[in-house]
């Protein structure tokens, strides 16, 4: 039944996606839960952690892309990079998928896209989840529970937003001041 559930799902995130072509997801955060559950408040956490993102990396010009304080740290480019494979190991958890040790090649743009689309199939799935620690981190044989993925992929990814939001700033292009993080909005 929760299979039928789950298919359901992403055929619907599949039509909406293909609806809204360059539109992504958490430019302003979904509605709130009617209730607290664990799997309304992790998703929450994911939705904050989307949002976040999207404006930390929403219109990066090539400088942005390559800044970096000192040549002891990641670009804002690598970073972008490191939030998506935090991305996979978050969503895979929701889909009780094993990662993979693959890397993709994927431009700013895409990254971009994927850790948003990403983010958003995990908070869904976590919203509609009725026990989230099936949920696992699954690294080979390894399962790790969804505790970790809190203060693991989820805490260090926002961690990232902000340094990201920092780095921007100073190399020149701060983000859009009339996002508000305490309302997850955009004042008009």
């Amino acid at each position: 039944m929760k299979t039928v559930q789950y298919l359901i799902i992403f055929l619907f995130m599949t039509i909406l996606n293909a609806q809204r072509e360059d539109k992504l997801p958490f430019y302003q955060l979904p509605e709130n839960a009617e209730t607290y559950t664990a799997g309304t408040v992790a998703a929450k956490q994911v939705e904050a952690l989307g949002f976040r993102f999207y404006h930390a990396t929403e219109n990066l010009t090539e400088k942005d892309l390559a800044f970096k304080p000192n040549d002891e740290v990641r670009t804002t480019g690598e970073t972008i990079q490191h939030i998506y494979d935090l991305s996979l190991i978050i969503v895979n958890a929701t889909l009780v998928k094993p990662n993979s040790k693959e890397k993709q090649e994927l431009s700013y743009l895409e990254l971009r896209q994927q850790t948003l689309l990403n983010l958003e199939k995990a908070s869904i799935l976590l919203r509609n989840a009725e026990d989230i620690s099936t949920f696992k981190i699954v690294f080979g044989d390894k399962e790790i529970p969804f505790w970790n993925n809190i203060n693991g992929p989820i805490a260090d990814a926002i961690w990232h937003c902000g340094q990201i939001a920092s780095y921007r700033r100073t190399s020149g292009n701060p983000i859009n001041s009339k996002v508000s993080h305490f309302t997850g909005t955009v004042k008009d």
